[in-house]
């Protein structure tokens, strides 16, 4: 019965594995959202003479968003892989410090984190469009989406607070996004 035992439980931890394409999945997803970033990069570029200020805030959010959206791409990446596949061989990379401190409650404030930073460029560039449209603005639609970033605001706090009640005793260097006080005194 044992052996038995042992053999459904290699069988489950191998099973990780299945989670190694959707990762380069998402890194072939960044590859798209570099096509995207560029052709965006090129239409500001070409559309510059003749934009208004406003044409230039909306094509530089524009390209804010897509870099918040391949940040958030590639913690999923990093932090997924790392958390519930495999390490990373350290010795081979140039590895990003924040990998080897994110768990899966700091995983989930990063990715929290970065779509509140998504949705608030989403709402200000709708707020920015508005100027520059004529006639009535559409204020159903911005009144949602001033909605919606105050529910995914309310989520990320909430996310951190069920995180901070969780456990009370770490230590604030190993909470995510905690700054050290006393950063360069040491």
């Amino acid at each position: 019965m044992r052996k038995f035992e042992r053999t459904i439980e290699a069988i489950l931890f191998q099973s990780r594995w299945t989670l190694a394409p959707f990762y380069l999945g998402l890194a072939f997803c960044l590859f798209l959202m570099l096509f995207q970033f560029m052709r965006e990069l090129i239409h500001l570029v070409v559309k510059i003479p003749a934009a208004t200020e406003a044409d230039v805030i909306l094509g530089v959010l524009a390209l804010i968003d897509l870099t918040f959206t391949a940040n958030l791409v590639l913690i999923v990446i990093f932090s997924g892989y790392e958390n519930f596949v495999s390490k990373f061989d350290q010795t081979d990379h140039d590895r990003p410090e924040w990998m080897a401190k994110v768990d899966f409650g700091g995983l989930k404030q990063k990715l929290m984190t970065s779509i509140v930073a998504i949705s608030a460029i989403q709402v200000l560039k709708a707020f920015m469009n508005t100027a520059q449209t004529a006639g009535t603005p559409d204020t159903t639609w911005l009144a949602w989406l001033v909605a919606l970033h105050v529910l995914f605001l309310g989520s990320l706090l909430a996310v951190v607070i069920a995180d901070r009640i969780s456990d009370p005793g770490k230590p604030a260097a190993e909470k995510p996004y905690a700054t050290q006080k006393s950063a360069g005194k040491e």
